[in-house]
């Protein structure tokens, strides 16, 4: 105890330096920006106490900068107009190569998908700009879609583009689908924050 009150600042300095470094090595882009300025804001009190003021003007823009790009993603999380849907064909060869970029990281939260053309119906692309962050394939049953996948990437997992095929793309309800089916077993589902109930294992959305 009396070693960190002899060397607190030391400790405050490296902690905010090893901060800053872990905030780079995310792949989701909120959190990164959100850990990215937690370390300014300790390095700007540890540059502060040594007086080391230019430092502590580059770290006060740093956070500046963060804290516009935090409040952009977070004004464009439920934005229609910040996310397009496109549906392709389930054979489509664009839609092949990103499940298979993807391959790794859907299994981790799809245990035991394997993409079959024949039994998909319904594919869609989430895209934000020219690029992909989603995946919604889908099976028709009378007026219900059961969800083969529901795939978000790395960059935009704390957010829910999914959202956009089930309630403002409309392309569901253009279908005559009025029920939304998740499977079983699904890995971090985040259907609760979207108007899905929960179905035993499954989520339900009635639309």
């Amino acid at each position: 105890m009396n070693w960190l009150a002899d060397h607190w600042l030391d400790v405050l300095g490296w902690g905010g330096s090893a901060l800053l470094v872990y905030s780079l090595l995310q792949a989701s882009v909120l959190r990164l920006r959100v850990l990215n300025a937690i370390a300014c804001v300790i390095l700007i009190v540890f540059n502060a106490m040594l007086e080391v003021w230019p430092m502590v003007g580059m770290n006060t823009v740093l956070v500046l900068i963060n804290a516009c790009f935090i409040a952009q993603l977070l004004r464009q999380r439920h934005d229609d107009t910040a996310y397009e849907v496109l549906e392709v064909s389930p054979s489509d060869e664009y839609l092949r190569h990103v499940l298979r970029v993807h391959g790794a990281d859907i299994l981790k939260f799809n245990p035991g998908f394997v993409h079959d053309p024949s039994s998909t119906q319904d594919a869609f692309l989430v895209q934000k700009g020219d690029e992909t962050v989603g995946v919604v394939l889908l099976r028709e049953d009378g007026d219900t879609a059961h969800v083969l996948l529901d795939y978000v990437t790395p960059r935009y997992r704390d957010f829910s583009p999914g959202e956009f095929v089930w309630r403002s793309s409309g392309l569901l309800a253009e279908r005559g689908i009025r029920h939304v089916v998740t499977p079983p077993g699904m890995v971090g589902a985040y259907y609760d924050r979207l108007g899905f109930t929960r179905d035993g294992a499954a989520w339900v959305l009635h639309l």
